[in-house]
Protein backbone atom coordinates (compact mmCIF):
# COMPACT_ATOMS: atom_id res chain seq x y z
CA UNK A 1 0.00 0.00 0.00
CA UNK A 2 1.45 3.49 -0.64
CA UNK A 3 0.66 5.86 1.95
CA UNK A 4 1.05 9.53 1.11
CA UNK A 5 1.93 11.63 4.55
CA UNK A 6 1.01 15.21 3.94
CA UNK A 7 2.70 17.86 5.97
CA UNK A 8 1.33 20.78 5.38
CA UNK A 9 1.28 24.46 6.81
CA UNK A 10 -2.63 25.28 8.39
CA UNK A 11 -3.37 28.84 8.37
CA UNK A 12 -5.17 29.36 11.57
CA UNK A 13 -8.75 30.15 11.06
CA UNK A 14 -9.46 29.54 7.51
CA UNK A 15 -11.22 27.20 6.54
CA UNK A 16 -11.62 27.94 2.99
CA UNK A 17 -7.60 27.89 2.38
CA UNK A 18 -6.88 24.60 4.58
CA UNK A 19 -9.47 23.01 2.93
CA UNK A 20 -8.18 23.87 -0.91
CA UNK A 21 -4.71 22.74 0.36
CA UNK A 22 -6.38 19.43 1.41
CA UNK A 23 -7.80 18.50 -1.47
CA UNK A 24 -4.62 19.35 -3.92
CA UNK A 25 -2.95 16.91 -1.47
CA UNK A 26 -5.64 14.44 -2.46
CA UNK A 27 -4.97 15.07 -5.71
CA UNK A 28 -1.05 14.44 -5.85
CA UNK A 29 -1.66 11.70 -3.80
CA UNK A 30 -4.31 10.09 -6.57
CA UNK A 31 -1.95 10.73 -9.03
CA UNK A 32 1.30 9.43 -7.42
CA UNK A 33 -0.95 6.01 -6.46
CA UNK A 34 -1.78 6.48 -3.01
CA UNK A 35 -4.50 4.38 -1.22
CA UNK A 36 -4.22 6.16 1.84
CA UNK A 37 -3.21 10.05 2.70
CA UNK A 38 -2.82 10.90 6.62
CA UNK A 39 -2.76 14.25 7.35
CA UNK A 40 -2.29 16.30 10.30
CA UNK A 41 -4.03 17.49 13.82
CA UNK A 42 -6.39 20.10 13.44
CA UNK A 43 -5.28 20.50 9.47
CA UNK A 44 -8.66 22.37 8.14
CA UNK A 45 -8.52 25.50 11.24
CA UNK A 46 -5.34 25.47 13.23
CA UNK A 47 -4.50 24.85 16.60
CA UNK A 48 -2.88 27.28 18.67
CA UNK A 49 -6.50 29.58 19.37
CA UNK A 50 -6.42 31.84 22.71
CA UNK A 51 -10.44 31.78 23.11
CA UNK A 52 -13.60 29.61 22.34
CA UNK A 53 -15.16 32.17 20.22
CA UNK A 54 -12.50 32.23 17.58
CA UNK A 55 -11.94 28.41 17.80
CA UNK A 56 -15.54 27.84 17.45
CA UNK A 57 -15.75 29.88 14.38
CA UNK A 58 -13.15 27.77 12.85
CA UNK A 59 -14.78 24.51 13.47
CA UNK A 60 -16.77 22.26 10.82
CA UNK A 61 -19.96 19.83 11.75
CA UNK A 62 -19.78 16.17 10.92
CA UNK A 63 -22.46 16.80 8.20
CA UNK A 64 -21.98 20.21 7.44
CA UNK A 65 -20.25 21.39 3.63
CA UNK A 66 -16.83 21.20 4.58
CA UNK A 67 -16.91 17.29 5.18
CA UNK A 68 -19.19 16.26 2.74
CA UNK A 69 -16.42 18.10 -0.01
CA UNK A 70 -13.43 15.85 1.75
CA UNK A 71 -15.86 13.01 1.42
CA UNK A 72 -16.27 13.82 -2.00
CA UNK A 73 -12.48 14.16 -3.16
CA UNK A 74 -11.83 10.62 -1.84
CA UNK A 75 -15.03 9.34 -3.62
CA UNK A 76 -13.51 10.60 -6.91
CA UNK A 77 -10.54 9.59 -6.12
CA UNK A 78 -11.34 6.29 -4.96
CA UNK A 79 -9.09 6.78 -2.21
CA UNK A 80 -8.69 7.25 2.00
CA UNK A 81 -7.60 9.51 4.07
CA UNK A 82 -7.10 10.09 7.78
CA UNK A 83 -7.58 14.27 8.64
CA UNK A 84 -7.61 15.69 11.84
CA UNK A 85 -10.73 18.55 12.33
CA UNK A 86 -12.16 20.51 14.97
CA UNK A 87 -15.56 19.49 14.85
CA UNK A 88 -18.53 20.61 16.54
CA UNK A 89 -22.67 20.63 17.21
CA UNK A 90 -22.88 24.18 17.30
CA UNK A 91 -21.95 24.43 21.28
CA UNK A 92 -19.57 21.82 22.15
CA UNK A 93 -16.42 21.37 20.38
CA UNK A 94 -13.85 18.33 20.04
CA UNK A 95 -10.41 17.71 18.65
CA UNK A 96 -11.35 15.03 16.06
CA UNK A 97 -9.85 12.69 13.71
CA UNK A 98 -11.92 11.51 10.48
CA UNK A 99 -11.32 8.40 8.61
CA UNK A 100 -12.60 8.82 5.13
CA UNK A 101 -13.21 6.66 2.10
CA UNK A 102 -14.56 6.51 -0.91
CA UNK A 103 -17.94 5.23 0.75
CA UNK A 104 -17.95 8.18 2.73
CA UNK A 105 -17.17 8.86 6.67
CA UNK A 106 -15.56 5.35 8.13
CA UNK A 107 -14.95 6.42 11.50
CA UNK A 108 -14.41 9.06 13.87
CA UNK A 109 -12.12 9.52 16.48
CA UNK A 110 -12.68 12.49 19.56
CA UNK A 111 -9.10 13.08 21.21
CA UNK A 112 -9.03 11.28 25.09
CA UNK A 113 -5.85 13.04 26.08
CA UNK A 114 -6.40 16.79 26.60
CA UNK A 115 -3.73 18.76 27.24
CA UNK A 116 -3.80 22.41 28.04
CA UNK A 117 -2.24 24.04 24.98
CA UNK A 118 -3.48 25.66 22.25
CA UNK A 119 -7.59 24.80 21.08
CA UNK A 120 -7.37 22.09 23.72
CA UNK A 121 -7.71 24.43 26.27
CA UNK A 122 -11.73 24.58 24.79
CA UNK A 123 -12.90 20.87 23.53
CA UNK A 124 -14.30 18.10 25.30
CA UNK A 125 -12.36 14.82 26.02
CA UNK A 126 -13.77 11.87 24.02
CA UNK A 127 -15.16 9.20 25.70
CA UNK A 128 -15.98 7.19 22.57
CA UNK A 129 -13.92 3.76 22.87
CA UNK A 130 -10.90 3.30 20.85
CA UNK A 131 -12.11 1.20 17.54
CA UNK A 132 -10.19 -0.43 14.75
CA UNK A 133 -11.77 -0.05 11.31
CA UNK A 134 -12.12 -2.56 8.92
CA UNK A 135 -11.51 -1.17 5.39
CA UNK A 136 -10.41 -2.30 2.00
CA UNK A 137 -6.90 -1.61 2.31
CA UNK A 138 -6.02 -2.73 6.53
CA UNK A 139 -7.30 -2.18 9.70
CA UNK A 140 -6.53 0.84 10.62
CA UNK A 141 -6.55 2.63 14.29
CA UNK A 142 -6.82 6.34 14.97
CA UNK A 143 -5.64 8.81 17.98
CA UNK A 144 -4.43 12.22 18.07
CA UNK A 145 -0.96 14.12 19.48
CA UNK A 146 -1.23 14.01 23.14
CA UNK A 147 -2.49 10.10 22.79
CA UNK A 148 1.24 9.31 22.12
CA UNK A 149 2.17 9.96 25.44
CA UNK A 150 0.01 7.26 26.72
CA UNK A 151 0.94 3.56 25.62
CA UNK A 152 -2.48 2.05 26.33
CA UNK A 153 -3.88 3.68 23.41
CA UNK A 154 -2.01 2.25 21.32
CA UNK A 155 -1.70 -1.38 23.05
CA UNK A 156 -5.45 -1.53 23.22
CA UNK A 157 -5.90 -0.67 19.34
CA UNK A 158 -3.19 -3.27 18.50
CA UNK A 159 -5.01 -5.89 20.74
CA UNK A 160 -8.35 -5.11 19.11
CA UNK A 161 -6.35 -5.99 15.92
CA UNK A 162 -4.93 -3.07 14.17
CA UNK A 163 -2.34 -3.19 11.67
CA UNK A 164 -2.27 0.32 11.12
CA UNK A 165 -2.38 3.45 13.60
CA UNK A 166 -2.53 6.93 12.12
CA UNK A 167 -1.29 9.86 14.36
CA UNK A 168 -2.42 13.23 13.01
CA UNK A 169 -1.00 15.74 15.45
CA UNK A 170 0.69 19.17 16.36
CA UNK A 171 3.62 18.73 17.65
CA UNK A 172 5.79 22.05 18.53
CA UNK A 173 9.50 22.31 18.02
CA UNK A 174 9.68 22.59 21.86
CA UNK A 175 8.97 18.87 21.99
CA UNK A 176 10.44 18.10 18.14
CA UNK A 177 12.71 15.01 20.34
CA UNK A 178 9.98 12.67 20.67
CA UNK A 179 9.54 12.25 17.32
CA UNK A 180 13.26 10.25 17.97
CA UNK A 181 11.69 7.19 19.52
CA UNK A 182 8.22 7.60 20.69
CA UNK A 183 6.97 6.32 16.98
CA UNK A 184 9.40 4.01 16.63
CA UNK A 185 8.69 2.94 20.13
CA UNK A 186 4.70 2.26 19.90
CA UNK A 187 5.26 0.64 16.67
CA UNK A 188 7.42 -2.19 17.52
CA UNK A 189 6.39 -2.51 21.08
CA UNK A 190 2.80 -3.74 19.48
CA UNK A 191 4.15 -4.71 15.88
CA UNK A 192 2.54 -2.35 13.97
CA UNK A 193 2.46 0.32 11.39
CA UNK A 194 2.47 3.43 13.19
CA UNK A 195 2.31 6.68 11.17
CA UNK A 196 3.13 9.85 12.79
CA UNK A 197 1.79 13.25 10.65
CA UNK A 198 2.27 16.42 11.79
CA UNK A 199 2.14 20.00 10.92
CA UNK A 200 5.23 22.43 9.66
CA UNK A 201 5.65 26.75 10.36
CA UNK A 202 4.45 28.73 12.90
CA UNK A 203 1.20 29.94 14.37
CA UNK A 204 0.83 32.19 17.46
CA UNK A 205 3.64 31.29 20.03
CA UNK A 206 4.52 28.58 18.25
CA UNK A 207 6.17 26.99 15.78
CA UNK A 208 5.80 23.16 14.61
CA UNK A 209 8.49 20.44 13.92
CA UNK A 210 7.30 18.63 10.75
CA UNK A 211 9.34 15.24 11.32
CA UNK A 212 6.38 13.29 9.97
CA UNK A 213 6.91 9.17 9.64
CA UNK A 214 6.31 6.38 9.39
CA UNK A 215 7.65 3.46 10.95
CA UNK A 216 7.51 -0.74 10.39
CA UNK A 217 6.74 -3.10 13.12
CA UNK A 218 10.13 -3.69 13.81
CA UNK A 219 10.70 0.17 14.59
CA UNK A 220 12.32 1.40 11.52
CA UNK A 221 11.97 4.48 10.22
CA UNK A 222 10.79 4.38 6.89
CA UNK A 223 10.39 7.78 6.11
CA UNK A 224 11.03 10.98 8.12
CA UNK A 225 9.67 14.44 6.23
CA UNK A 226 11.84 16.71 8.09
CA UNK A 227 10.53 20.03 7.71
CA UNK A 228 9.81 20.49 4.11
CA UNK A 229 6.17 21.24 3.26
CA UNK A 230 4.56 18.80 1.35
CA UNK A 231 3.47 15.14 0.42
CA UNK A 232 5.86 12.48 1.31
CA UNK A 233 5.50 8.98 0.29
CA UNK A 234 5.98 5.58 1.60
CA UNK A 235 5.02 2.00 0.68
CA UNK A 236 3.63 -0.48 3.61
CA UNK A 237 3.26 -3.77 3.64
CA UNK A 238 0.47 -4.52 6.24
CA UNK A 239 1.19 -8.05 6.10
CA UNK A 240 4.63 -7.77 8.49
CA UNK A 241 2.11 -6.25 11.26
CA UNK A 242 -0.23 -9.60 11.26
CA UNK A 243 2.64 -11.48 12.83
CA UNK A 244 3.11 -10.83 16.13
CA UNK A 245 6.36 -13.61 16.78
CA UNK A 246 9.85 -13.01 15.89
CA UNK A 247 11.52 -15.82 15.14
CA UNK A 248 15.55 -16.19 14.20
CA UNK A 249 15.61 -19.53 12.89
CA UNK A 250 17.46 -21.46 14.92
CA UNK A 251 15.23 -22.09 18.04
CA UNK A 252 16.73 -20.17 20.52
CA UNK A 253 15.62 -16.44 19.88
CA UNK A 254 11.35 -16.48 20.34
CA UNK A 255 8.96 -13.77 20.91
CA UNK A 256 5.30 -13.81 21.45
CA UNK A 257 4.35 -10.24 21.55
CA UNK A 258 1.05 -10.63 22.83
CA UNK A 259 1.08 -14.42 24.01
CA UNK A 260 3.75 -13.32 26.04
CA UNK A 261 1.76 -10.63 27.70
CA UNK A 262 1.37 -10.64 31.68
CA UNK A 263 -2.08 -8.67 32.02
CA UNK A 264 -2.77 -10.07 35.72
CA UNK A 265 0.23 -8.28 36.84
CA UNK A 266 -0.88 -4.98 35.15
CA UNK A 267 -3.73 -4.58 37.03
CA UNK A 268 -2.51 -0.80 38.62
Amino acid sequence: MLVGLAQLATVAGDVTANLERCLLALHEAHEAGCQLVVFPECALSGYMFSDRATALAAAVTADGDVVATLVGGCSSLRLYCVIGVLLTDGERLWNSALLIGPDGVVGRYDKTHVPQLGVDNFVEAGNRPYEVHETAIGRLGLQICYDWRFPEVTRTLALAGAELVAMPTCSPSSSAELADYIPRTRAVENAIFFVMVNRVGAEGPADFAGRSQAVDPDGRVLVDAGGRVGLVLVELDLDLARNKDRDQGDGLYQLHLMKDRRPDLYRL
